[in-house]
């Protein structure tokens, strides 16, 4: 690529954006009261919001893929007459800024300054072991930044005024149509925002939607407090996860590595997540080789387990000291291997511990209760060790240990052939031999598992006739309350927190919002029901989530933010004063004079004056306020709130429905809880539309800097230019699919504006060679025709956020439109300057959401004044159907042609040495389709299915024509025909299957008969008539 073409972009850009500065093109204020006509109507203003970036490094293309869905929705609605409002902040709330500060505290302390450190794992500590990867200074390094600078960062403050302004330029740079005066920082060091979330806070607490209480809540230790998505390294979704843990009784005499603990009550404790079937345990399962510890707990009792499962177990409460447990024994699982245990509700008195050797240390206990009859990887390790002598004695297991137990009936599926012991069965079918055949077992466990609880009903126990789905709850409430069982938790998957901490889960003191309540969760489905979501997949997500989301725990011990106002030990996290803040920018330029809330805004109001009634009055319109604010101040506040909410459109990654998302839906419903279309209020101020995208990808690979694949947005517009980036992430997807950015792909689109570019200038200089007339030729008007439906494409296509789609009909389509216009008249009288000039312009207001400073440029070429930012969307004129069809079909019969006379000349070259190009050419066109194919069009057009919009598949289309008698003599040409229609059926819809064509064929190939002459590289070429020939191209070389 020319890097001269980019510099020249690049150059240009940046005198666009200065411009857009002076003129203040993308401030926007609520109107005055003296502008009372429509274009300043609530109804025409369009406020969109982006889920503000963490300012712990710069921003990067994931951020930049994701912001554009709401900077190209503002470039569209501004040219369809609405008063856009696009604010941006930064976050700086939450734990990770402060956990990174503190890393480098510590570098420095351990490893001096600069830090010296270790490379190998020899070197670390047993803390640091396994984290060698998350030193925080080579990360800062990898941002370009000095030494002498990182050591300023150990400070969490340093980051709040170092990263915003970057974030700040790099998006300007880009050219984003924000109104920067609007902008701000988080956490209580902005005392204006502080003031806000305070105020949120006490109004949700007040509404009952804050609770204190222990809960279980993914934790980190290292850091001492909850970990919330935010907080993690990864993770991110991931919750707790309840098992019950069954408490099966060492009996005595203890083996030898065991008898330290002769006396005490010592329970091996298995973690299930199907209490219910413990009625059927015949033995229990250990790993010979995995490490397990004994612990006492809070009761006397003494577990043994796993020492991560002993770690979880003390964070919730099993243990003396919250967090803390004591070792008594450390051992593995062979020193325990046939030990006798008492396990409950099982039939057998005496069950042993037995070898399993695919037991895994990141879930459970490390103890696994087997039981046979409904867990098919248990019955198939009991057969596999009954049936092993070999593999009994080498793990030191005696035959009364294993022989005598056999599976135990205890669930039945009725009307199945699973019967009374669905592992068994299941195994059976699957043809299982041993417990290695993986694939086999899972497929058992998928069909054993779904039957046994949706199905199974009980046939042992108190709950005999019950069926299992109705009676587990039941079940394990009984081994609890006879202390034979306990609820246990721990993170459905591995988390590790942003400080490098493999996280827990705990049962601890906090404040949550208790988005469980079941009157508050029906609230938000009613803001789901009305809120646009542009995909039924973004609607089933926030669907999913709001079914299983509880409570969520918004207090924390450490990190950055306002500190809860009626527990000030406590500071609030960062997903959880993130959810209303939209509403903040309504007033934040007249708030604040700075980013930082350091200086006053153009009101010279005080933070300290702002509050609690202040806040109802803006944001409620209630009475005014005792306050020393003037009241023409609180009626601008009043008036800036009351314009601009509610939030009309919230873009974001798909990975924020399942939480923020979500909670900005909550916590509106509970600030603002009126009904969409409810008298009583003025407006209802529930969020109109989310629009939810997937990842993107770099090259076709996961964006990681580990392995350098991996840009920032400033490294992307240096490298590709402002639109030639906007131009690549437009096309890189619009579903929750993951996206692709290529680097040949927007090198190839850089070249295409450039080249757009230089050819407006070329034809403007031009001018005068072109017809200036307003009749227009056939060609004129086909093209005008393309234009006007590709303004009509292009608007569809943006109303629907499909910004791929948008540059196919307004860009691509449009620019080989102007392409075929060229040259066809190119053998005529030449292209009319009237019509290109609509051309570019249409062009440049189509483009323009996506490449802005591209069509700046296209303004000023065609001579229009002042910005294209305050052009109109064009208007459509009358879509020639018919001419767009005539012209459809010459250019696919042009294109035939010539792949015609292309094959017709490598396949004679090849025959006979010194075969020359045909000069001459008979272009023979039918009046009508053979009989054969009229009656395949009539039985397509019988068979079409017009609900799906599609025909029947191919065996049953065969089927239906096999029958026809007309057909026989040349069936073997059907299907080829068939295919034929069904692929016109994409391009021409139900025109493909019509018996004659809605135009003259000949007249249309007459009509470019020059062009066909020129474009073949033929003398002459002439057309017939002939009845029973389709689309015959005849070359006549006499």
């Amino acid at each position: 690529m020319s890097f001269a073409k980019r510099d020249y972009l690049l150059e240009r850009e940046r005198e666009v954006q200065d411009m857009w500065d002076r003129e203040a093109i993308f401030q926007m204020d609520s109107p005055k009261e003296e502008e009372k006509d429509d274009y300043f109507s609530h109804k025409n203003k369009y406020f969109v919001t982006f889920p503000y970036p963490y300012m712990n490094g710069r921003l990067h293309l994931g951020h930049t893929y994701s912001i554009t869905k709401a900077e190209f929705a503002v470039g569209y609605q501004r040219l369809k007459g609405k008063r856009c409002l696009f604010p941006f902040a930064f976050h700086c709330t939450g734990m990770p800024i402060k956990a990174c500060a503190d890393k480098l505290k510590r570098e420095m302390e351990e490893f001096g300054f600069p830090p010296q450190l270790p490379l190998t794992s020899a070197q670390l500590s047993e803390e640091e072991e396994g984290h060698q990867g998350t030193f925080q200074w080579p990360i800062m390094r990898s941002l370009g930044i000095s030494d002498e600078e990182i050591k300023k960062f150990a400070e969490p403050l340093h980051w709040l005024e170092y990263f915003p302004p970057l974030a700040k330029q790099d998006l300007k740079r880009l050219g984003l149509k924000v109104d920067w005066r609007r902008s701000f920082i988080t956490t209580n060091t902005n005392p204006y925002y502080d003031s806000f979330v305070r105020w949120q806070f006490l109004t949700l607490k007040d509404r009952g939607k804050i609770m204190f209480g222990k809960r279980y809540t993914i934790f980190s230790p290292r850091d001492n407090q909850p970990s919330m998505d935010h907080d993690r390294a990864s993770g991110e979704g991931v919750g707790p996860q309840e098992y019950t843990l069954i408490k099966m009784k060492a009996l005595e005499p203890f083996p030898e590595k065991l008898r330290p603990l002769s006396g005490r009550p010592v329970y091996l404790v298995a973690a299930t997540l199907r209490p219910e079937t413990m009625y059927g345990q015949t033995n229990c399962w250990v790993r010979p080789d995995m490490k397990y510890v004994a612990f006492p707990t809070a009761k006397g009792e003494v577990f043994l387990c796993s020492k991560r499962a002993a770690r979880n177990m003390a964070f919730q409460g099993f243990t003396q000291e919250f967090g803390k447990f004591q070792v008594l024994l450390s051992l593995v699982g062979q020193d325990i291997m046939g030990l006798g245990l008492h396990a409950p509700l099982t039939s057998y008195d005496v069950i042993y511990t037995l070898p399993m050797l695919t037991i895994k240390d990141d879930k459970g206990t490390g103890v696994v209760t087997s039981v046979p009859s409904d867990a098919p990887d248990d019955y198939a390790a009991l057969r596999d060790i009954q049936r092993k002598k070999n593999m009994r004695e080498k793990y030191g297991v005696k035959d009364e240990m294993v022989l005598p137990f056999q599976p135990i009936p205890i669930i039945e599926i009725p009307g199945s052939e699973l019967g009374t012991l669905s592992a068994v069965k299941a195994c059976e079918m699957m043809k299982v031999t041993s417990q290695n055949d993986k694939d086999k077992l899972e497929k058992a466990k998928e069909l054993t598992y779904q039957k046994g609880f949706y199905e199974g009903v009980f046939i042992v126990g108190e709950h005999k006739g019950a069926r299992v789905q109705d009676a587990k709850k039941k079940v394990q409430q009984l081994m609890v309350n006879n202390g034979e069982a306990v609820l246990y938790q721990e993170p459905e998957k591995t988390v590790i927190s942003r400080s490098g901490d493999q996280c827990v889960v705990a049962l601890c003191d906090q404040w949550y919002l208790d988005y469980g309540n079941e009157e508050w969760k029906k609230q938000t489905f009613q803001v789901l029901e009305g809120l646009r979501t542009y995909s039924e997949e973004v609607r089933h997500n926030f669907i999913g989530t709001l079914d299983w989301l509880h409570e969520h725990a918004c207090s924390r011990s450490y990190g950055l933010g306002t500190l809860i106002p009626w527990d000030p030990q406590y500071v609030i996290e960062s997903l959880s004063d993130s959810t209303i803040y939209m509403a903040y920018y309504t007033v934040s330029f007249l708030l604040q004079g700075s980013v930082d809330g350091s200086v006053p805004g153009p009101l010279g109001i005080r933070p300290e004056q702002l509050s609690t009634p202040v806040w109802d009055y803006i944001f409620y319109g209630s009475h005014l306020p005792e306050t020393d604010i003037p009241t023409e101040a609180l009626k601008q506040l009043r008036r800036e709130f009351s314009y601009w909410y509610p939030v009309d459109l919230r873009p974001s990654g798909k990975d924020l429905i399942q939480n923020h998302l979500t909670y900005f839906l909550y916590n509106h419903v509970a600030i603002w809880p009126q009904q969409r279309g409810e008298e009583a209020c003025d407006v209802c101020r529930w969020p109109v539309a989310v629009r939810a995208n997937g990842h993107i990808l770099l090259n076709s690979e996961k964006m990681s800097k580990s392995t350098g694949n991996f840009l920032t947005l400033s490294e992307a517009v240096e490298r590709f230019s402002a639109d030639g980036t906007r131009l690549a992430l437009a096309l890189a997807g619009d579903t929750l699919e993951d996206a692709n950015f290529v680097y040949e792909m927007t090198d190839a689109g850089l070249l295409r504006l450039y080249s757009q570019l230089d050819w407006v200038k070329e034809v403007a200089a031009g001018r005068g060679k072109m017809r200036d007339s307003s009749s227009y030729t056939y060609y004129d008007r086909v093209f005008e025709s393309e234009i006007n439906q590709a303004v009509l494409l292009t608007d569809s296509n943006y109303e629907e956020m499909l910004y791929k789609e948008a540059m196919r009909t307004g860009f691509y389509d449009l620019q080989a439109a102007r392409d075929k216009y060229r040259d066809m008249t190119a053998v005529g009288e030449g292209m009319n300057w009237h019509l290109v000039q609509w051309f570019v312009e249409v062009q440049a207001l189509l483009l323009c959401p996506i490449c802005p400073h591209v069509c700046e440029q296209l303004w000023s070429i065609l001579g229009k004044e002042g910005s294209i930012m305050r052009a109109a969307w064009p208007t459509a004129g009358v879509v020639d159907k018919l001419l767009l069809s005539e012209m459809q079909y010459f250019v696919e019969a042009s294109h035939d042609f010539r792949v015609r006379i292309k094959k017709m000349v490598e396949m004679r070259g090849k025959r006979c040495d010194g075969f020359a190009r045909p000069q001459f050419g008979v272009i023979y066109v039918a009046t009508e389709y053979p009989k054969w194919q009229q009656s395949v069009l009539l039985k397509l057009r019988e068979l079409y299915n017009e609900e799906e919009c599609c025909l029947p598949p191919n065996k049953a289309l065969l089927e239906a024509l096999r029958g026809m008698e007309d057909l026989k003599p040349v069936f073997k040409r059907v299907m080829p025909f068939v295919q034929y229609v069904k692929e016109g059926l994409s391009s021409k819809g139900l025109a493909a299957m019509d018996l004659v064509l809605s135009f003259d064929e000949k007249a249309v190939l007459e009509q470019s008969i020059n062009y066909l002459v020129k474009s073949l590289e033929v003398r002459q070429t002439h057309t017939c008539s002939w009845e029973f020939c389709v689309c015959t191209f005849v070359v006549d070389r006499t």
